[in-house]
């Protein structure tokens, strides 16, 4: 049986954490689940090193010290997932937007559907997104519309960030040179993989945003992304070697 991993990064995400771990070890097909959690003041951590006893073998966590970003967290755990030997690794939010029920959909596209990378979308059948405020819809929306425009990258929901990975495409990133650390470090994982030369799913999902807890996106990720997209476009790509 392939050995799977859940990357879900945490910040303040107690209301959420207890539950949507549950929620993933309820599904078939024996996934195990990282936390990476930046320091949570709200005690996030502990609730998820209390449930290791219970699930002692499938269950983990890094803590880190303070917020070091998004694209951090999951360069730390691909670095773990690799070394630990798992062989499909998923990145997933922990506040429910991301359905847990879609993860074998997106293993599935890698397994059985030729996939090397595949990307729960949003956008693939038109917009899909529940509760989020029209504004954020169309700046999403139209992210991945310029994204496509200066990339020439055949990807409709090029800023999603419900993913499964086949080792091999993590293997060959060279992760250490991945540059963006916040919005951006979706679009650039994605491109990397995609000028790799790599099969990129797309796997229609429903978003729902968060009922509980806070988001964390801020406006200068946002800035990060416009310009790291066309900094992309013009760089240099060289596969990882041993």
């Amino acid at each position: 049986m392939d050995k799977k991993v859940v990357i879900i990064p945490t910040y303040n995400e107690k209301e959420n954490i207890e539950a949507i771990i549950r929620s993933v070890f309820a599904l078939e097909g024996e996934y195990h689940v990282l936390v990476i959690d930046d320091g949570s003041p709200d005690g996030t951590a502990g609730i998820v090193k209390a449930m290791q006893d219970e699930f002692t073998e499938r269950l983990h966590i890094i803590e880190r010290s303070g917020k070091l970003g998004l694209g951090t967290a999951y360069l730390t755990g691909f670095k773990w997932a690799l070394d630990k030997g798992y062989d499909y690794v998923f990145e997933m939010d922990a506040d429910f937007s991301h359905n847990p029920e879609d993860l074998p959909r997106l293993y599935e596209a890698c397994s059985l559907g030729g996939g090397d990378l595949a990307i729960g979308s949003r956008y693939c059948n038109g917009v899909s997104v529940v509760n989020w405020p029209i504004g954020r819809i169309v700046m999403s929306y139209f992210a991945s519309v310029y994204v496509r425009g200066v990339l020439g990258m055949k990807v409709y929901d090029t800023t999603a960030g419900f993913k499964c990975y086949s080792r091999k495409v993590l293997e060959a990133i060279d992760l250490d040179a991945v540059e963006m650390k916040g919005y951006g470090f979706q679009i650039e994982m994605k491109y990397t993989a995609y000028r790799l030369g790599f099969q990129i799913r797309e796997v229609p999902i429903i978003f729902i945003n968060r009922r509980l807890g806070t988001s964390k996106m801020s406006g200068g990720i946002f800035g990060e992304a416009f310009w790291g997209v066309i900094k992309l476009r013009f760089r240099k790509l060289h596969r990882r070697t041993a």
